[in-house]
């Protein structure tokens, strides 16, 4: 009997050792690219669908800007962030999870003991001769069970857990990413804001002293009572604008807490101007950088998860075998009951298929070739979705560049005449009326000079992130 169990055994051993997983292999998905950023530069060829890189090194991009107040940020918010430590506990999740659909590929072991009392009736079909009575029956089993793969149902399974498990890591990193641009992004805003109340602050005391002017030439004669009037305007209207920078610059200062694990709260950071423009971008970017981003490896290994599981649907056809078997100790009485003559075990194979389910597995056939066409979709849609962002941010810094050449001269245009009308006023040639329109249209350009700058920095970072991680191939 022994040896046909484990003739059995090996028969069953060779037979999955000879089976080969159901369902299709997985094979990424072929996409239409450009073969060239149009913004970018005629060298910068951008992808080889084979090599997602997304475990590549992005280092500390966010020392090409220089600001060592910025880095010490993106150190903390690495640390503290509340959004990044729930991410990173989801992918603990992951992996326990694609561990638990590993563990199916050993055997389940399990140990008892039990004691059972019973009583039988006489009229309970015993046998002739039985009688009622009460008697007691002492087990102490060890069951053990194993599923053949036959089918790769389990390999499927774990393939597929596997994917997933890669694709929460990916997701980490995307969110890792998204975090440390959102907040490089709000600290520019932050930073521009201080250029802002800088600008307004020096406009400010300018101001003061062109109505201090005007005023003592109405105490002279000089000029009327609205001279005065008009310059008082100016100046209180300015430091208006000045204060209403406050309510901006302290929510972000609330928004940069709120990222760093904090309670919201002011005096977070120094108001320091914004000042430099942003980092130069090569004039041809390589095509592994979009590689590296996470999103687009996130949605490749949720194609190759979904895939796994048309396999697992497909395995649900054929029938399953499972070998189990038995062993311990069986007794009437307490005193025999770990003896040798109480020995018993058993060995055995169960084979189950299911012969009629109403078309559920059909049904859940096509609901996995289903799930893996939208993931397909997703996936292309994310490649797709990344270059817009790329060529969006470059054709922002381009073009952002430009204005920003034209509205330096704008600015020194405005200056310029702002300068001659004050000489004319105070020479008594034109009226007050013109300083104040000089005034608001140099003050206009000034602001409209530092919002650029802003919209520059912000370009910049978001083209870091559409890159995944900067433009710098090693940091």
């Amino acid at each position: 009997m022994r040896r046909r169990a484990v003739r059995a055994a090996a028969l069953i051993g060779a037979l999955q050792m000879a089976g080969c997983a159901v369902g299709p292999d997985y094979v990424r998905p072929s996409i239409d690219v450009p073969a060239v950023y149009s913004e970018a530069g005629p060298d910068s060829v951008l992808w080889k669908p084979a090599q997602p890189g997304d475990r590549s090194s992005r280092g500390k991009w966010w020392s090409i800007y220089g600001d060592a107040r910025l880095d010490g940020l993106m150190e903390q918010v690495g640390v503290t962030n509340q959004t990044l430590l729930g991410a990173a506990a989801q992918v603990r999740a992951a992996n326990a999870l694609a561990e638990a659909a590993r563990a199916s590929w050993f055997p389940t072991l399990g140990a008892s003991a039990s004691a059972t009392r019973s009583s039988t009736s006489a009229s309970s079909g015993a046998g002739a001769g039985s009688a009622a009575g009460v008697r007691t029956l002492y087990a102490l089993p060890v069951n053990a069970s194993w599923e053949a793969d036959l089918w790769g149902r389990i390999d499927r399974t774990v393939e597929s857990n596997d994917a997933a498990a890669q694709a929460s890591a990916a997701d980490l990193e995307n969110v890792r990413l998204s975090i440390q641009a959102g907040l490089a992004q709000t600290y520019f805003q932050l930073r521009a804001l201080d250029a802002q109340r800088q600008l307004l602050d020096t406009t400010v005391a300018a101001y003061a002293k062109s109505l201090d002017f005007a005023r003592n030439r109405h105490a002279a004669g000089v000029v009327s009572r609205s001279d005065v009037t008009q310059a008082e305007t100016q100046l209180k209207s300015t430091q208006a604008q000045a204060i209403d920078l406050g309510v901006q610059r302290a929510q972000l200062e609330h928004a940069l807490a709120v990222l760093l694990g904090r309670p919201a709260a002011r005096g977070l950071l120094a108001p320091v101007p914004l000042a430099g423009p942003p980092p130069a971008i090569p004039a041809s970017l390589p095509g592994e950088l979009l590689e590296r981003r996470p999103d687009i490896a996130a949605a490749e290994r949720r194609m190759a998860a979904a895939n796994a599981q048309i396999g697992m649907a497909r395995a649900a056809y054929f029938p399953s075998v499972t070998l189990s078997a038995a062993a311990g100790f069986q007794s009437a009485s307490s005193n025999q009951w770990l003896s040798a003559p109480s020995r018993f075990w058993s060995i055995g194979a169960t084979l189950a298929e299911t012969l009629f389910d109403g078309g559920r597995r059909e049904a859940l056939g096509r609901q996995a070739a289903a799930n893996y066409d939208a993931s397909v979709a997703a996936y292309r849609g994310t490649v797709l979705a990344a270059f817009r962002e790329v060529e969006d941010n470059l054709v922002a810094l381009r073009v952002l560049e430009e204005e920003a050449a034209v509205q330096a001269e704008a600015v020194l245009a405005a200056e310029q005449s702002l300068e001659m009308v004050v000489n004319q006023y105070r020479a008594g040639v034109v009226a007050y009326q013109q300083v104040v329109a000089a005034q608001t249209i140099a003050l206009a350009n000034r602001r409209a000079a530092a919002d650029i700058l802003a919209r520059r920095m912000n370009a910049s970072v978001l083209l870091v992130k559409a890159l995944g991680g900067g433009w710098e191939a090693k940091w």
